[in-house]
């Protein structure tokens, strides 16, 4: 068993687009994130495509520099992918009416798409709270691309992300395949979500309209999972036309469509590295700003050979950290599933004097933590070879209730495979290793509210 023989099997089952190693740049800050982004978008000519889960109310500059392009150049088009529920707050701020007047301003050259979770349907969409409908599953793939360029991200568009909430975000210069691809799976999904037009009133800040009168909203399942795996199988078709020093593997996951390609990659990626001659000796770094591990990646990791190290985020890096009402108990919720996680760790055995499995939570004054993803290496004296990155947050939501697009990433080259390192040392840099110990202080307590709402199934939308 080799690596070759794990990529061939990762070959079988998904795309496979090479990109040039010296063209992929780890960025490492939100504010690198938001500098590049914003060049990206005034350097434009032909196609600006952004898909995120919203956009922040006070992304002024980001909404300007986007008109701004469209108004120097004729012949850019622009295309947003959001969250419907998420887009469409109540209240003047949402991002819908703040993107409303680039739709009227560029009713031909700039489209919006929200698309809306079939999940919540009928009497239970009417009964479900504004606050916690998204509960029932958003869609989350980050994608910001412009002409053949592309970052490739977690992060969302919003002044936290810009500034103090540390994500993982890698820019693909000169890619035409794999921003095509990713253009070109953004446009198939637009024809399952709801259109943003101009208000047809003067009472209403905007209008939603529907693209496709044969398939309903509510009922599109059956439609949009047939679209997606066809276009994953015309993609795979292009498989091995040319060979790089580095390959992306892109990897859809809707578990309410019953597309669950994320999950079957991954499980087949930890079954084969287990295979592998130095098995025993390799890295696996995992992380995610949401600590509830899908149970199958919790099953293939405690199972593994390799050393895996855990970072999850401490509870004042916590986004929810200091919120009112019931979202004020996240954090909690978080510390009881890090520490059942911790329990079947141990119940496996794998604690000892050289742990096979550690876990630790990252804090940075002030800041937040959203990072996900993993990086994989034959050693501790080796970078990564592989990096999983993407919008997926490795937990039973990703894997049944939210639209992911993540991505598997291998490569030989050496300056690439130095970033990759760089980029886990300096999140690890601010992470410190946790137990039983941690969990039992005061501050930690979990409260029974808490334990009732888990018990109750938020896990699962958490």
């Amino acid at each position: 068993m080799s690596l070759s023989r794990l990529l061939t099997t990762l070959s079988h089952s998904q795309p496979c687009i090479p990109v040039c190693a010296k063209n992929v740049k780890v960025l490492y800050s939100p504010s690198e994130f938001y500098h590049t982004l914003l060049d990206m978008i005034r350097r434009a000519e032909h196609r600006i495509f952004l898909s995120s889960l919203y956009i922040g109310s006070s992304e002024d500059e980001l909404l300007q520099s986007l008109r701004h392009s469209l108004t120097s150049n004729p012949r850019l088009n622009l295309h947003i992918n959001l969250d419907l529920l998420r887009s469409t707050r109540p209240g003047l701020a949402s991002t819908a009416s703040m993107l409303t007047p680039l739709v009227s301003s560029f009713p031909d050259r700039v489209h919006v798409n929200l698309f809306r979770s079939p999940k919540l349907k009928g009497l239970l969409a009417r009964l479900v709270p504004r606050r916690f409908d998204e509960g029932w599953g958003t869609w989350h793939p980050k994608v910001y691309g412009v002409d053949d360029e592309l970052i490739l991200s977690g992060a969302n568009l919003n002044k936290a992300y810009f500034t103090n909430r540390q994500d993982r975000y890698l820019h693909f210069a000169s890619s035409s395949t794999l921003a095509n691809y990713c253009f070109d799976f953004l446009r198939l999904m637009s024809g399952f979500s709801y259109r943003l037009c101009p208000p047809m009133t003067p009472d209403v800040l905007y209008t939603l309209q529907w693209p496709d009168t044969s398939v309903q909203a509510e009922t599109l399942e059956g439609a949009a999972r047939m679209s997606l795996l066809g276009f994953q199988s015309l993609w795979h078709q292009y498989n091995g036309t040319r060979k790089s020093d580095a390959m992306v593997y892109p990897m859809i996951q809707a578990g309410y469509l019953d597309v669950r390609q994320e999950e079957h990659c991954l499980l087949s990626f930890f079954s084969e590295l287990a295979s592998i001659p130095e098995a025993s000796s390799a890295v696996l770094d995992l992380t995610s700003g949401y600590f509830s591990l899908h149970r199958p990646y919790q099953d293939a990791i405690i199972s593994s050979p390799a050393m895996t190290r855990i970072i999850a985020a401490g509870p004042k890096a916590n986004g929810f950290y200091g919120s009112k009402g019931i979202s004020g108990r996240i954090p909690e919720a978080y510390t009881l599933l890090e520490k059942r996680f911790w329990r079947r760790v141990k119940k496996a055995n794998l604690t000892n004097l050289t742990p096979s499995v550690t876990l630790s939570e990252w804090e940075k004054k002030d800041w937040t933590y959203h990072a996900k993803g993993a990086w994989w290496r034959p050693g501790l004296a080796h970078a990564p070879q592989f990096t999983l990155f993407g919008s997926t947050n490795l937990n039973s939501r990703s894997a049944n209730l939210d639209t992911e697009l993540s991505f598997l990433l291998f490569t030989t080259e050496t300056v690439l495979r130095n970033q990759l390192n760089d980029e886990i040392h300096n999140l690890r840099e601010h992470a410190h290793e946790v137990g039983e110990s941690d969990w039992s202080t005061p501050e930690r307590r979990v409260r029974l509210g808490t334990l009732a709402l888990v018990a109750a199934g938020v896990e699962g939308m958490l």
